[in-house]
């Protein structure tokens, strides 16, 4: 079976660093165009915007006339049912895997079982924690330090009192030390995961093109295919410049737009029009615990 090529970039990545960040969301938007119709779709957005630059970043277009971007994610965009974007509530995210490690599995690649622990994840953190407190959740996780085995685990028992799982961090902070490729944190993989997920769920093979640039370390990209239950098949990563590809300059900008837009819903001051029109992009088993912006985000 010929594999399918869709083409990825992020916006909103900083790792395993997910508290303290600039962004409160992360988006990873995959595209599936040819490159000759990206490269039209950029030519046709320049000429909206006149804008005569080779490369147009996300980081811009929400500074653009409102016009382009009810063009740019309506109905007559190229990108209208051919792209999609995953998004990530960060806050949620490090909640999500905090609660794999006191009661499952966190290696998974979203949150283990999905649905089963969001719920155990309401429960257990009705609200949002205190700054402080999701620092410390934030380096429990994170295999930055990963040679720091008792340190993070000593620092987040401080905060969290009796919440109970103190082997449980302590072993897995073991791990971490002892598998240098392991990481829980890192939103790309399942990301990854959930783009092959969407465009190879009838077990077609799935090639990705990916902005060189998000390149991790480590080689944890290999902990990928692992996480493929059948028929999901990566057939391939590829990285390139996104300079150099349209498909990914793209991606670019409809993560950017997309991640925007959602994190101004997260934040109670969402744009209703602009609301309505990512609702065709955004991946229904994205990572989100607000169910108010949610609601209004997948309505």
């Amino acid at each position: 079976m010929e594999a399918v090529e869709v083409a990825c970039d992020e916006s909103g990545y900083e790792g395993e660093k997910l508290i303290d960040t600039t962004t409160d969301v992360f988006a990873h938007a995959a595209v599936r165009l040819s490159a000759d119709t990206a490269r039209a779709c950029l030519t046709e957005l320049r000429g909206r915007i006149r804008a005569p630059a080779a490369q147009h970043r996300a980081g811009h277009l929400l500074e653009l006339p409102r016009s382009v971007l009810v063009w740019l994610l309506g109905p007559s965009s190229p990108l209208f049912r051919r792209a999609h974007v995953y998004v990530i509530d960060k806050v949620y995210f490090v909640l999500g895997k905090l609660t794999d490690l006191l009661l499952a599995d966190p290696t998974t690649a979203g949150l283990s079982a999905d649905r089963p622990a969001r719920a155990l994840s309401d429960q257990l953190f009705a609200g949002r924690p205190g700054h402080d407190y999701l620092v410390a959740a934030n380096r429990l996780l994170c295999g930055r330090h990963r040679q720091d085995v008792r340190g993070p685990v000593e620092t987040f028992y401080r905060l969290a009192g009796e919440l109970g799982g103190r082997a449980r961090a302590e072993a897995f902070r073991v791990r971490l030390r002892d598998e240098p490729s392991l990481c829980v944190l890192d939103p790309l993989i399942p990301a990854v995961v959930r783009t092959v997920g969407r465009w190879g769920a009838d077990g077609t093979p799935v090639s990705i093109l990916h902005d060189k640039v998000m390149m991790p370390p480590d080689g944890r990209f290999s902990r990928i295919g692992p996480l493929l239950a059948p028929p999901l098949r990566l057939a391939g990563l590829r990285l390139t410049p996104a300079e150099a590809e349209p498909r990914i300059q793209l991606a670019d900008i409809l993560a950017g737009t997309v991640r925007k837009i959602a994190q101004a819903e997260l934040r109670g001051v969402g744009d209703a029009e602009l609301t309505t029109l990512v609702r065709p992009y955004l991946d229904p088993y994205s990572i989100w615990g607000d169910r108010r912006s949610w609601a209004l985000l997948s309505a």
